[in-house]
C-alpha cells in the first residue's frame, strides 16, 4: 500500500473534537476527534483511545468517562488537553490557565464551557493497535447551546489519521 495515499484517504473522513475525561486514581483527560455514534438503540458511540495515556488507564479500571464536544471557535480548548492535565476541585489547570468544569451525573469531569456533553457507561473495550475502541452507552447528555457546529480538525488546520 502506497503510504501517502492511504494517509490522504483516510484523511478525508471529517473529525471533531472532543475532550474525554474519566476518573479514577487521578482524573484523566484529553483531546480526542475518532468518535463515531454507532447504535440508536442503545444509544452507543464508539472512540478511539491512545493506550498509553490516563484516560485508558481509568476506562480500563472501571471510572466513570464523559465527553464534552468542543464548538467552532474554541481551538484553545482543544489545544490545552493535548495531554493529561492537572485538577483541583473546579478546574482542569493547563499552560497555567484554569478551565472550570462541573459532574457529570456518573461523576466524570465536563467542561462548563462546553456547548455539550454525554456521560457514558463503558460496554466494551477492544484493544488492537496503539488505540483501543471503547464502546460507551449515552446515559446522560448535556445542551447549553442551541446550535453549535463543531470544532474540525480542519478548522485548526491539524491532521490527526493516515
Amino acid at each position: 500500500m502506497d503510504n501517502e495515499k492511504r494517509k490522504t484517504t483516510l484523511r478525508m473522513i471529517p473529525y471533531a473534537l472532543y475532550v474525554l475525561a474519566t476518573t479514577g486514581e487521578k482524573i484523566g483527560t484529553g483531546t480526542i476527534n475518532w468518535v463515531s455514534q454507532m447504535s440508536f438503540a442503545p444509544p452507543l458511540v464508539a472512540l478511539g483511545v491512545k493506550t498509553d495515556t490516563r484516560n485508558f488507564t481509568n476506562i480500563k479500571d472501571g471510572g466513570a468517562l464523559a465527553m464534552s464536544f468542543l464548538a467552532s471557535g474554541q481551538g484553545d480548548l482543544a489545544f490545552a488537553f493535548f495531554g493529561d492535565t492537572e485538577t483541583d476541585e473546579q478546574a482542569f489547570i493547563s499552560k497555567n490557565k484554569r478551565y472550570e468544569f462541573e459532574y457529570s451525573p456518573s461523576g466524570a469531569p465536563i467542561l462548563i464551557d462546553a456547548p455539550a456533553w454525554v456521560d457514558l457507561k463503558l460496554i466494551n473495550i477492544v484493544e488492537a493497535g496503539d488505540h483501543a475502541v471503547v464502546i460507551g452507552e449515552v446515559t446522560d447528555v448535556g445542551l447549553r447551546s442551541s446550535n453549535p457546529e463543531p470544532l474540525t480538525l480542519k478548522e485548526l488546520g491539524l491532521n490527526y489519521g493516515g
